[in-house]
């Protein structure tokens, strides 16, 4: 763990990409952990009750689902977030890419936040475009609407549907720039999202999951270890 502060010591120009493990230790449930979503026993797979074609057939099974599950209350950000905004602040981290939806990064203080699948914070009328916050959801019942009448939408990009390519094109060129790329909680087996690494050219990758992942062998570094007992190091030694 003291070789990992280091690295993150030396780097002039850091990115870090995370994924549903960066925030599990805030209490927000990961997908495919033994105790994930994905393990857990609904009507429909949570893969399918988070797609596109679902949400456009049943909408309202889809949010029972989305506040229940993908809405997570009092959620603060813990260690690993905190220590990247003060990186980011520090001048070392350039930017955090993210496949999470919960705005912990920004919660936390970061600003170079690229939110590869959206935001639970962010929502939208289909028909008029009027944008909503996060209680325009939460606090409806069943299907949210706007006051033009038109279905609110999260902005969030679920199964079925593109990247924003503004977003994508931001993250490619941030992880094409960094000098270190820290990778964690994530198992990268999610894409386009995933393939987002093969941009690095770096001088070092370092992959932070508890289990193994197909991008292990391209890794310089490999930990499987907590995020938060990794962070609290590079807490310790810069901060």
């Amino acid at each position: 763990m003291k070789n990992f502060a280091g690295m993150v010591k030396q780097s002039k120009k850091m990115v870090f990409f995370g994924g549903a493990g960066v925030s599990t230790e805030s209490g927000i449930p990961d997908f495919r952990s033994v105790d994930g979503l994905y393990h857990q026993s609904y009507d429909d797979p949570p893969e399918t009750i988070l797609s596109h074609h679902y949400f456009v057939e049943k909408p309202e099974s889809f949010y029972r689902f989305y506040r229940e599950k993908m809405i997570v209350k009092d959620a603060m950000p813990n260690i690993t977030h905190r220590v990247l905004a003060a990186l980011e602040q520090m001048g070392k981290l350039s930017a955090v890419v993210t496949q999470n939806i919960d705005g912990l990064h920004q919660a936390a203080g970061s600003r170079a936040v690229f939110e590869l699948h959206g935001s639970i914070h962010r929502n939208f009328c289909m028909d008029c475009g009027r944008f909503y916050g996060l209680e325009a959801v939460e606090n409806s019942t069943g299907i949210p609407r706007c006051s033009c009448g038109g279905i609110i939408k999260p902005d969030v990009v679920l199964y079925e549907e593109g990247l924003d390519q503004d977003v994508l094109s931001g993250a490619v060129s941030a992880i094409a720039s960094a000098d270190l790329l820290v990778v964690g909680g994530t198992s990268l087996s999610v894409y386009p999202a995933a393939g987002l690494i093969r941009y690095f050219k770096g001088d070092a990758l370092v992959l932070i999951n508890k289990t193994a992942t197909g991008y292990d062998s391209m890794a310089d570094v490999v930990y499987n270890e907590s995020l938060g007992e990794m962070f609290r190091e590079v807490e310790e030694e810069l901060l």
